[in-house]
């Protein structure tokens, strides 16, 4: 066994025997990230929406009241997105992540197989009991932090959470607001709605993970085992034991109902006090998340502009009205569709208004298809813009173009699957 110290993605030192294994840095693909706020291609991309979001207001396509009620139902959105991640830089900071991704890999026992197995179960247990943004936030710096820990390429790691936070997220009402939308529209309860689609949760675990394993875990010509770390002193105990007494209490209270934003906000500030009195060096300008705020603000007001400009009937021609297999798989391509078009969430909110009262089939195909579907596009899913987030301040590079190749291939295949699962089950 070796001794590991705990890695630093966000400023400082990074352990001395990492640092020396130039070659899997590079592996990794893995870069510390710069304490400055930098500006790159993509956050044009981001600034232009928001900018074409603005545009929709000024120019009058978007009505004051309709902006006024968007920015309304947005602001405890915007508020959670901010206070959640500044909440996981600082957990990271504090070397939590660090301590549960050496809890991971040893209990894997330096098998690269189990290892795989373990992430898959930890990231769908997540998502299906809390949710897949908690996924996204909470999970990825773990799995960045075990790529470290244990030496190997922190993508497929990476890939494993953000596949299975929208894959793993159709079993319960928490696990995805979509469901909780669908539920109350269809009068179930928790049971009822878990019942009907259980089979379909575990069919699309199933070959999302396979198709993890094809794409991104097999490694062949490299070792079947890895080195087990121990596990290693956090640089301030205290904040440490403060940030774990906070993990465990963000989840607890956010089982018992009470808004994110108010956990999320609550939770940061609970970390900004300690951290402004024993290390006031750890808070930088770059813990905001600018791009993504202004990313969701102007991506809402544009979606927003395209709903009042009446598209409902070209809604109901994409959707369709057949309740059989034929009109469930349309239903559920269509919400796969729409969403890596736009988002998942305004997605179902529009298609679910254009399936009539009764049609209880097509309005789960339409959770199918909107939860399952955004593997594609970066900003299908809040999930995905969160872990990019997440990604981006460890300083690893997401290849697009794979990205969205194996999504793709992931999104149609598992789709299909879960389909057929649930026409079983019906």
């Amino acid at each position: 066994m070796r001794d590991v110290a705990v890695p630093d993605f966000y400023g400082t030192n990074f352990n001395t025997r990492i640092c020396q294994q130039a070659d899997l840095m590079d592996k990794n693909e893995i870069r510390e990230r710069p304490s400055r706020l930098t500006f790159d291609v993509l956050d044009g991309l981001v600034v232009a929406v928001f900018c074409a979001g603005i545009l929709c207001v000024l120019t009058g396509a978007l009505p004051a009241s309709e902006a006024m009620e968007t920015g309304q139902r947005i602001a405890p959105l915007l508020l959670f997105l901010g206070t959640v991640i500044i909440f996981a830089e600082l957990l990271a900071k504090a070397g939590v992540f660090a301590t549960v991704a050496v809890w991971i890999a040893r209990l894997a026992g330096g098998s690269r197989k189990l290892l795989f197995l373990l992430c898959v179960v930890f990231a769908s247990l997540t998502t299906i009991f809390l949710n897949l943004d908690t996924t996204a936030v909470l999970l990825t710096p773990v799995m960045l932090v075990l790529a470290q820990q244990i030496g190997v390429s922190g993508v497929p790691l990476a890939m494993t959470t953000v596949w299975l936070a929208n894959t793993a997220s159709l079993l319960l009402p928490v696990s995805n607001l979509t469901n909780l939308l669908a539920m109350n529209r269809l009068g179930l309860s928790t049971l009822e709605f878990a019942s009907r689609m259980w089979v379909p949760q575990l069919v699309a675990i199933v070959v999302s993970a396979g198709l993890l394993w094809f794409f991104y875990w097999r490694a062949p010509g490299e070792p079947s085992r890895y080195e087990v770390p121990t596990f290693s002193k956090p640089e301030d105990q205290a904040l440490f034991r403060l940030g774990a007494c906070c993990s465990v209490a963000f989840v607890v209270i956010m089982l018992l109902g009470v808004p994110l934003a108010v956990v999320s906000f609550a939770a940061a500030m609970v970390m900004v006090l300690a951290i402004l009195v024993r290390r006031r060096g750890w808070l930088t300008a770059g813990l905001l998340p600018w791009r993504l705020l202004l990313f969701v603000s102007g991506l809402f007001l544009v979606i927003q502009t395209i709903t009042v400009s009446g598209l409902g009937p070209a809604l109901l021609t994409l959707v369709g009205t057949e309740s059989g297999a034929t009109g469930m798989l349309r239903t559920a391509a269509s919400g796969a569709l729409l969403a890596n078009l736009i988002n998942n969430l305004p997605s179902y909110i529009a298609l679910e208004q254009v399936i009539s009262p009764g049609k209880d089939g097509q309005l789960f195909a339409l959770i199918i298809g909107t939860n399952i579907g955004p593997l594609i596009a970066p900003w299908a899913s809040l999930a995905i813009l969160l872990w990019f987030e997440r990604c981006r301040a460890a300083g690893l590079t997401i290849q697009w173009r794979r990205f969205i190749g194996t999504g793709a291939i992931t999104a149609v295949l598992t789709i299909a699957a879960t389909m057929a699962a649930f026409f079983v089950m019906s």
